[in-house]
């Protein structure tokens, strides 16, 4: 046995097919050694369970959730214009504070292995930046829960908007990560001047960009190529996503071509959360062609939809669905998509269980990952940080 005394020892756990204990010293995976080797101020007793890395969500609207309301009724509208309408009206009949709603929404995926998000937060005339400081104080109270991530998203529009780029600007010096932009076709009808404030703001600042692109077909194909053109220009390899990107499965394999081999050049980053009957981004065809492509959540039981619970096993199982990843190598994919390639796109320490990684853990009832993804057991511990925050689906 081990003469070092870890902070907690996970004993008697799986990872992928290997049985092994997990040493933990400092928020931090210290040893991974065999079963019975090692001893802790803490040790728990795993049962053979499968050990997962901390599952991490690329994009989700924490201060649009009704989780936890009574239910509220879907109200649908055909356009991205009319449903940002239909939201805000919405939005001014819940008397519930936002920051109670979304404190709600951060346990209830914490608790389902969650350690790690990027949220969107709305900068616009209605709310200023009052969400996004919101925000910010709850990042710091559940820290200890999750890394929270900050997009300043700007779901009004950027140039349409009066004020809307200073806005977007000072929403980065009070504290937000990340510069969104929206549509910058159908939404601002100036796809250039949306890009130039967007990167410019990045540039300024040094922080990253996501970019919501609904816009279809040929149109947002080419906006996709505009700017990954820009991020090429800026040296942004890396650090630019764009979440939805629906246009990359609705149009000819030449335009597909072209728009994949941009997107490796610049080094953008796509999102896709398999909205139902929109089309995906062809993941497979991507990640060969060099894009990163990752997932997140978007909307849980909010304006947008009456769909989600931002549980990321799911989410892969959704996407993997829809991209016919069925077999056990495409199964494992599916996982990198919650898991390492969230974390490199938001720019986190690889998620993965290796010494010296953080002690992000997540132990489900499984034989292996591709089990793990396509049944999405329940979570029966998670650990962040080297201490356990939930036990069975239920913070502890």
């Amino acid at each position: 046995m081990s003469s070092t005394a870890f902070d907690l020892v996970l004993a008697d756990l799986r990872i992928d097919g290997a049985a092994r204990d997990i040493g933990i010293s400092a928020g931090r995976i210290a040893r991974l050694a065999a079963p019975c080797t090692l001893n802790g101020a803490l040790v728990e007793r795993c049962g053979g369970l499968l050990a997962l890395p901390g599952l991490v969500d690329g994009h989700i609207h924490l201060d649009k959730t009704f989780l936890g309301l009574p239910w509220i009724s879907h109200r649908p509208d055909d356009s991205i214009a009319g449903r940002i309408a239909a939201e805000r009206a919405q939005r001014h009949a819940i008397a519930e504070p936002m920051a109670v709603r979304a404190r709600r929404l951060v346990e209830h995926i914490a608790a389902r292995g969650t350690t790690a998000m990027r949220t969107h937060v709305d900068v616009d005339a209605d709310v200023g930046l009052a969400g996004l400081e919101a925000l910010l104080a709850l990042r710091s109270e559940v820290a200890h829960l999750l890394d929270m991530q900050i997009v300043a998203f700007p779901q009004s529009g950027v140039v349409i908007l009066a004020g809307g780029a200073a806005l977007l600007e000072d929403a980065v010096r009070a504290g937000a990560d990340v510069v969104g932009g929206l549509d910058p076709a159908c939404i601002d009808d100036d796809v250039e001047g949306q890009l130039d404030i967007v990167f410019g703001i990045a540039e300024r600042h040094g922080v990253r960009i996501d970019i919501h692109l609904h816009d279809p077909g040929e149109l947002g194909a080419w906006e996709l190529r505009r700017i990954a053109a820009r991020s090429k220009a800026a040296g942004m390899h890396g650090r630019v996503a764009v979440s939805h990107a629906y246009a990359l499965g609705a149009v000819g394999e030449d335009t597909l071509a072209r728009t994949a081999a941009a997107l490796a050049a610049g080094g953008v980053a796509i999102m896709t959360n398999g909205p139902g009957t929109d089309s995906i981004p062809p993941v497979q065809r991507l990640i060969a062609e060099g894009v990163e492509v990752f997932c997140g959540s978007d909307n849980i039981r909010d304006a947008w939809s009456p769909y989600g619970d931002g549980d990321m096993l799911r989410r892969a199982g959704i996407v993997g669905y829809r991209a016919g990843l069925v077999t056990d190598a495409a199964l494992r994919l599916a996982f990198d998509l919650v898991t390492a390639a969230p974390a490199r796109v938001i720019g986190r320490p690889a998620a993965k269980l290796s010494e010296g990684a953080p002690a992000d853990i997540v132990l489900v009832a499984a034989e292996g990952v591709p089990e793990a993804v396509a049944t999405a057991p329940p979570r029966a511990l998670v650990v962040k940080a080297g201490r356990i925050i939930a036990r069975q689906g239920v913070l502890a």
